[in-house]
């Protein structure tokens, strides 16, 4: 069986004495896919790439990168790894090719070799003709491939995206996705966190949902979704009688419901199907409570969030989970 390319084993992280980024979380990466990181704000995401990028220690545990360990092999983790985070970090006077070669050159190239990489890794991505144009004439999505493109031209083995699509058009989120896809064709492993549950869906190839530092759930889509039953129920139930209906729900299956805003109705598994129904309405009958919509229907990728993580979200293809974005903007206050 082949070595995994990540391994992380039990690991802590702390800010402070009352924050628990991570508490103890344990995972494994296979080479050569696209692996999923989804949670909500604060559930340890970005910590963990940092982590994993050797950009901070974890107080506990071990983690390993491409065979190395990244306390102790931190420089042979970088050489093998690229890291685009969720802000371009790119120079704006520079034009897309000096950009990239300079980034090559900090890999540790030689001047011959970083202009003949950054040129092969612009025709790959497909901003060849624009190569010579200062960045901040670039559109958002062009932004984010020449961020891309600094992160290729050191041919990293590992590729870890935080949050790649961020405040992009939805077109240039599909090219993005193409790009993703044909850099795990080319025999790169990439990692990436994501707010876009669509994006989760139509690009992981495996997923963790990640809540409070732990791991909730680890597989396939299809495998998530299986695990969150045969059916969904939905009840749209007026809101002053959220709370009411929530704590009556509580007994009808193992999971309490959530309230999906987005959705405005309360989310649970219908283990049963119908049966499920049945006596999801019973015991709303029981508290004098009546739905105004009812809805069975198979589990998708929002409901495995829901479900994992409790949360009160707002969540949906093609929307972020919630209003803020992941932003992990010091280690004092980890927001994802």
């Amino acid at each position: 069986m082949e070595e995994p390319v990540i391994t992380v084993d039990g690991v802590v992280k702390r800010f402070g004495r009352d924050v628990r980024a991570l508490d103890g979380l344990s995972l494994t990466i296979p080479a050569g896919v696209i692996y999923g990181l989804l949670g909500p704000n604060g559930a340890g995401k970005t910590t963990l790439i940092r982590i994993l990028a050797t950009l901070l220690p974890a107080d506990a545990g071990v983690v390993r990168v491409a065979g190395f360990d990244v306390r102790r092999d931190a420089e042979a983790v970088r050489a093998r790894i690229g890291l685009a985070g969720q802000y371009a970090a790119i120079d704006n006077h520079l034009t897309g090719r000096e950009n990239t070669e300079m980034v090559g050159r900090l890999y540790g190239l030689s001047r011959r070799d970083a202009r003949t990489r950054t040129a092969t890794v612009l025709e790959r991505i497909g901003l060849i003709d624009v190569a010579d144009r200062r960045v901040k004439t670039y559109s958002g999505g062009m932004r984010r491939r020449i961020d891309l493109a600094a992160c290729l031209v050191g041919r990293p083995q590992v590729l870890f995206l935080d949050e790649p699509t961020t405040g992009v058009d939805p077109a240039s989120r599909r090219e993005l996705w193409e790009l993703i896809r044909d850099l795990v064709g080319g025999g790169t492993t990439v990692v990436l966190t994501t707010q876009y549950l669509e994006e989760a869906d139509h690009l992981a190839h495996r997923i963790a949902v990640i809540n409070r530092g732990r791991l909730g759930s680890e597989g396939t889509t299809q495998q998530l979704k299986d695990r969150t039953g045969g059916a969904v129920l939905e009840l749209s139930i007026p809101d002053t009688q959220h709370a009411a209906a929530i704590e009556s729900l509580r007994h009808v299956t193992a999971v309490p419901a959530s309230y999906d805003r987005q959705r405005g109705a309360l989310v649970l598994p219908a283990t049963d199907g119908v049966a499920t129904l049945r006596e999801a309405l019973r015991a709303l009958d029981t508290a004098a409570i009546t739905p105004t919509d009812v809805g069975l229907h198979k589990p998708s990728l929002d409901d495995v969030f829901l479900t994992l993580t409790g949360a009160d979200h707002t969540v949906g293809p093609g929307r972020p989970f919630a209003a803020v974005a992941d932003t992990g903007a010091h280690e004092g206050s980890e927001t994802s």
